[in-house]
């Protein structure tokens, strides 16, 4: 599917301006045409050549997809570096940015989507590590009825934002849209003992929940520039998979109403 690359800026209550940078598909003939909408965040580094065509991607499948620049409180929208600068910036952003401003962002990022008279009022969330995190807080928003986190950072050790007033695992209740969790199991961003907590969780709240671990995967595994040796591609297709799956299943169709019936699965081989 051919897509239209935008961008628009949307004034916070920080007095900052936020660029959302704009994936848009198009049907020739057919400038009516509805599509889901979803959030694409972004790692440390801001919205990066990995991260733009991961979300043109989503995009030519027939979503809207927008990325919001999370650093508007310290720089402009352009992105950080992959070196050593660049990754001392992103974390000392990641954790001076008020959590409160990165839930600004989502929900203005949420309502933008909305506005569009192309987009059919369904919202997803995706994103890759810092991402992942801005994902599953998306999540928390009941509009957001989709969503894939690749190997979040953070939520186990509740460190995101300034104060470390993340209380990200805690409010993991308040989702009620279905959620992927997907990590690397070499993954030292988030330990065997992190994502067991994560997990736990997640259950004890009757989340909603598909939570992936995969064995050989390293932290950024789908990131396909300077990964330092991490990306997997074929891993990364398979991923991709799963996250076509759920958004299509839940942000294309139109279910109705539910039947009020109980689910009975029978105990057959």
């Amino acid at each position: 599917m051919l897509i239209e690359e935008t961008f628009h800026d949307v004034k916070t209550s920080y007095g900052t301006t936020m660029r959302l940078f704009v994936y848009h598909p198009k049907i020739i003939n057919y400038p009516r045409a509805k599509f889901p909408g979803v959030l694409v965040w972004s790692e440390i580094y801001q919205v990066t050549g990995p991260v733009s065509r991961f979300a043109k991607d989503i995009a030519g499948q027939g979503f809207i997809v927008v990325c919001p620049s999370i650093y508007h409180n310290f720089t402009n929208h352009q992105p950080l570096e992959y070196d050593v600068e660049g990754t001392d910036k992103g974390n000392e952003y990641k954790i001076k940015k008020p959590l409160k401003s990165y839930d600004e962002d989502s929900s203005l990022a949420i309502d933008y989507l909305l506005s569009l008279p192309t987009c059919n009022g369904k919202v997803g969330a995706t994103g890759m590590c810092l991402g992942g995190h801005l994902a599953y807080r998306s999540a928390l928003d009941p509009r957001v009825s989709a969503t894939v986190c690749f190997f979040a950072t953070d939520i186990h050790n509740h460190a995101l934002g300034e104060g470390q007033q993340d209380d990200s695992l805690q409010r993991c209740g308040d989702i009620t849209g279905e959620i992927i969790m997907i990590f690397g199991c070499k993954d030292n961003h988030v330990p065997l003992a992190g994502r067991d907590l994560i997990r736990s969780e997640m259950r004890k709240k009757n989340v909603e929940m598909t939570f992936i671990e995969i064995n050989d995967a390293q932290h950024a595994f789908v990131r396909d520039e300077l990964s330092k040796g991490r990306y997997d591609p074929a891993t990364t297709k398979n991923c991709n998979e799963w996250l076509f799956e759920l958004f299509n299943r839940k942000l294309k169709l139109e279910y109705g109403e539910h039947d009020g019936v109980a689910e009975k699965i029978d105990n057959v081989c």
